[in-house]
């Protein structure tokens, strides 16, 4: 099959048959925004930059629309997704329209913040256009859980895409921004329009490229000891890491000593650090 073959990508008249079919109209509940433009989906597998040596992990397929894009590019695709219809109707979209890569996707029917394995070869790309009121947990659940990821394009809400991408010192950086650059050098890699999903979303999307790091942060703390400290920074962003740690730490002088110990200012706030510094208060507590 040819990246440009019409019949392969569904269209939006396609997408509204299928889902009358199958009865199914998309639930805010699950964030459910089916893409309905083929350049879309074609933009997004190009941006992943998915090669034919590609094994993709895709979390929250739908009807298939991006399923069928990465098939025609990537060795393999395994789908995670937790809706019992959408699920049961993914296999026979596939084998109808691209019966010649059937064979090369598998189907995970569950939730996927609980998935602890994949069928088939380790997963070497994420793409997804992840549900928007989950996207943060499944992103970092999925990089967590499977090593192997080494590039992931994730499609999601325009302001979670830029709390993602946030550098230090920027407003939004937060949570998100330092537990995702644990695992990944992390860009915004451009934006979505609102009229290529249906139902259109009352919020704009954007896309968010994360390549792991090739070789991980030098620390001697876990990154369960890390994260403690960087969720106890953010929980009181606004207070100086000396106050903001202070339970983290089991004292104001205690937060004061780890920080001082790590070179970070006792004054700071929580959003001037980058990961490693976080990395270091959490190895001075050790």
């Amino acid at each position: 099959m040819s990246t440009t073959d019409p019949d392969v990508l569904l269209g939006p008249a396609d997408i509204r048959e299928l889902a009358a079919k199958l009865g199914v109209r998309p639930t805010k509940q699950r964030g459910q925004n089916f893409v309905i433009d083929a350049n879309t989906v074609r933009r997004i597998v190009r941006t992943a930059e998915v090669r034919p040596d590609d094994v993709v992990v895709e979390v929250g397929p739908g009807l298939g629309s991006l399923t069928l894009a990465l098939l025609e590019v990537a060795d393999r695709v395994t789908a995670v997704e937790i809706d019992d219809v959408l699920a049961a109707a993914l296999p026979s979209t596939i084998n109808a329209r691209i019966p010649a890569k059937a064979d090369r996707f598998a189907l995970v029917h569950t939730d996927a913040m609980h998935v602890q394995e994949l069928p088939g070869p380790p997963p070497t790309a994420l793409v997804a256009n992840l549900p928007y009121n989950v996207a943060v947990p499944v992103l970092l659940h999925m990089l967590d859980r499977f090593p192997t990821i080494e590039r992931t394009l994730v499609m999601v809400q325009a302001e979670v895409a830029d709390r993602l991408a946030a550098q230090p010192g920027n407003k939004v950086y937060g949570v998100p921004s330092v537990k995702a650059n644990w695992y990944a050098e992390v860009k915004r890699a451009g934006a979505i329009g609102r009229n290529v999903f249906w139902p259109a979303p009352n919020v704009d999307s954007g896309l968010v490229s994360l390549v792991r790091r090739t070789e991980p942060l030098k620390t001697t703390a876990t990154k369960a000891e890390v994260f403690a400290v960087v969720d106890a920074a953010f929980a009181q962003r606004r207070k100086t890491l000396r106050a903001a740690l202070a339970g983290w730490a089991g004292s104001p002088a205690a937060a004061e000593a780890a920080l001082t110990a790590a070179g970070v200012s006792p004054q700071a706030r929580g959003e001037s650090l980058t990961v490693e510094e976080f990395a270091r208060i959490a190895e001075a507590k050790q």
